[in-house]
């Protein structure tokens, strides 16, 4: 019965292997007695299984039993108690107890080292265990350190070959991967999978997985085109060899749907976050964490989408599960929490999206600490919903203070330092401190093409914010030049259609429009337009935009019809599927508003005064009011 139940196991049929794993322990206490070895292998087992499950509290009674037995009965030093300690670490890691767990680790490391040698395997298994416990606190050099030595250790050891020295290898090109050192983890990544496919075979488990990770590493680098072509391969051939409801599969589908995401492949994410997730509720449960992880990928693609009704009403449920199964305070459940203030945000409901941000900031500030990677993103987040609110000096306050965090504990080139800097930069941008801005968008662009290359995405975007603090500071020539690059490198990277793509367009219409080039405007603004209508429907958000931006340009070249036709539709629209208080709806209205009063008064005037006035003498207030959404 224990060999079937490991079989099910390891085809990921856990309710199954619980069943019988519950089973064989009942009748080896019965028999053999409570504390028997054998007992306590199976109590193990079943722990192992909980964990899988997410059932985290039934696992640590099991291991924290089992813990106390053998260390009653074996010693506090024997291997098998300190596997068992090794094991309740574990929970307490996917627990988010990482200080437990980190305490429990160190222990086990160091009496390993005293009792089995520095070089022993299942010393260099608790280093490595340590290695990711420091990775999940975000204390990255830390890992790193480690995670060398084993996998030093275990390639003089066990050759580099070996599937434990391959395994350390992953995990050091994960912690490269966090502290944004992509081609040192691709070049780490790609070894690992070619050493698996020749001594594996291209389908087993192990070269998929790490198959999977170098398709994540192409992710980071935004090279989307080759993660999704390995990423499919991958999914096809888990399919084949594990089956198509095996949790491995769903999980690389799930990344796969992630790329789509980053690609703008909206509708394509959508379709296969929501078979992973039908699937995943089926197989684990409704509140297992790998269903309310793809339930959260859904809700976030929902809300790129302006589905906003269906993102809060998903998110709303996660954060509600998270919280009965793992506690208030958990990662996970702040991340959940963090994900709803967002779309708050996107409604403009920007007090409930406050309060929930400060109240996430300050549970990661106790729990994990205030230079922690997850407590810095959410003072960022923090810090745009209270520049939204105009609350810059608050906005300001909190983004330097981000930057400064990470700026001790990071490489200065660090993707998340460099983010933080931008960040910043916006904030300079709205208070009007444009030379504060520039400065700062400069120095981001410029390492970020270093770090990334001059067509990496989030290059493309520091480009394009630069361009916009060059348009305000009334720099065309230098704005136009540096659009036109970044629009030309995001249609050949990303393709015509993709959301980068048609924001960078519409950030070049507003620099002509600004010029009075409204006929180029016009040309892209309409094009922005129709695929906005055809990709995203014709009342997304950002096709409402697009509406608006060419409904000014058409007013600007006195296409006054053309212009109110369209101002109408926005107006309508945006109060149909954002409701009226809705910040977008009301900045729409008083556009609309703005327009037919000038209109009126324009009317009024004598043939020579109208011959005579400017368009910026009377639509001063539908310029401000659509330039705003732009920035």
């Amino acid at each position: 019965m224990g060999n079937l139940a490991l079989t099910y196991w390891n085809q990921g049929k856990w309710t199954e292997a619980e069943k019988l794993q519950v089973e064989v322990m009942e009748q080896r206490q019965q028999l053999l007695g409570p504390a028997h070895p054998n007992t306590l292998s199976t109590m193990g087992n079943l722990a192992l299984t909980y964990q899988k499950q997410g059932k985290w509290t039934k696992a640590e009674k099991l291991e924290v039993e089992v813990m106390e037995k053998r260390q009653h009965l074996l010693g506090p030093a024997h291997p098998d108690t300190l596997t068992s300690m090794a094991n309740l670490a574990a929970t307490y890691s996917n627990q988010g107890k990482w200080t437990e767990a980190e305490k429990l680790e160190v222990e086990v490391m160091e009496k390993f080292q005293q009792l089995l040698g520095p070089a022993h395997p299942d010393t260099l298994t608790s280093m490595g265990n340590l290695a990711l416990t420091y990775s999940n606190q975000g204390k990255w050099t830390k890992a790193e350190k480690l995670q060398v030595e084993v996998m030093e250790k275990r390639h003089l050891l066990l050759g580099p070959a070996h599937p434990d020295t391959l395994t350390s290898m992953g995990h050091l090109a994960s912690t490269y991967l966090d502290q944004g050192k992509w081609t040192e983890a691709e070049k780490l990544y790609v070894e690992v999978m070619e050493k698996r496919q020749e001594l594996l075979g291209p389908a087993h488990p192990d070269t998929l997985t790490s198959m999977g990770n170098l398709a994540l590493a192409y992710l980071n680098q935004g090279k989307w085109t080759e993660a999704e072509k390995l990423q499919v391969k991958v999914m096809e051939k888990s399919q084949q060899l594990l089956g198509p409801t095996h949790p491995d599969t769903l999980i690389i589908m799930g990344n796969l749907a992630s790329t789509y995401w980053r690609q703008g492949k909206w509708a394509e994410s959508e379709k296969l976050e929501v078979v992973v997730i039908e699937k995943r509720q089926q197989l684990l449960g409704l509140a297992h964490p790998h269903t309310l992880m793809s339930m959260g990928n859904l809700a976030l693609t929902y809300l790129t989408q302006g589905k906003w009704t269906e993102a809060e009403k998903l998110q709303v449920k996660v954060m509600e599960k998270r919280q009965e199964l793992l506690g208030p305070a958990h990662p996970d459940t702040l991340i959940s929490m963090g994900n709803l203030a967002l779309t708050f945000q996107n409604q403009g409901k920007w007090a409930e999206a406050e309060k929930l941000q400060v109240e996430v900031m300050e549970k990661s500030h106790h729990l994990l600490g205030p230079a922690h990677p997850d407590t810095l993103t959410s003072m960022g987040h923090l810090a745009s919903t209270c520049s939204n609110q105009g609350k810059w000096t608050e906005a300001e306050k909190l983004h330097i203070e981000a930057m400064e965090k990470r700026q001790q504990v990071l490489d200065p080139a660090h993707p998340d330092i460099l983010r933080s800097m931008g960040n910043l930069a916006l904030t300079y941008h709205k208070q009007g401190k444009l030379t504060e801005a520039e400065k700062l968008q400069i120095e981001v662009m410029e390492k970020r093409q270093e770090l990334l290359g001059p067509a990496h995405p989030d290059t493309l975007e520091s480009m394009g914010n630069l361009a916009l603090t060059f348009q305000n500071q009334g720099k065309w020539t230098d704005a136009e030049k540096l659009q036109v690059e970044v629009m030309e490198s995001s249609q050949q990277l990303l393709g015509p259609a993709h959301p980068d793509t048609l924001k960078s367009m519409g950030n070049l219409s507003l620099i002509y429009w600004n010029q009075g080039k409204w006929t180029e405007a016009e040309k892209l603004q309409v094009e922005i337009m129709e695929k906005r209508q055809q990709m995203l429907g014709p009342a997304h958000p950002d096709t409402l935009e697009s509406m608006g931006h060419l409904a000014l340009t058409y007013q600007s070249q006195g296409k006054v019809a053309q212009a109110e036709v369209l101002l109408v539709q926005v107006a309508r629209k945006s109060k149909e599927f954002l409701e009226s208080d809705h910040p977008h709806t009301q900045l729409y209205l008083k556009a609309l508003n703005d327009f037919q009063r000038s209109q009126m008064a324009y009317t009024s005037i004598s043939d020579s005064e109208q011959r005579n006035m400017s368009v910026s003498d009377y639509m001063p207030m539908s310029i401000e009011a659509f330039r705003k959404n732009s920035i």
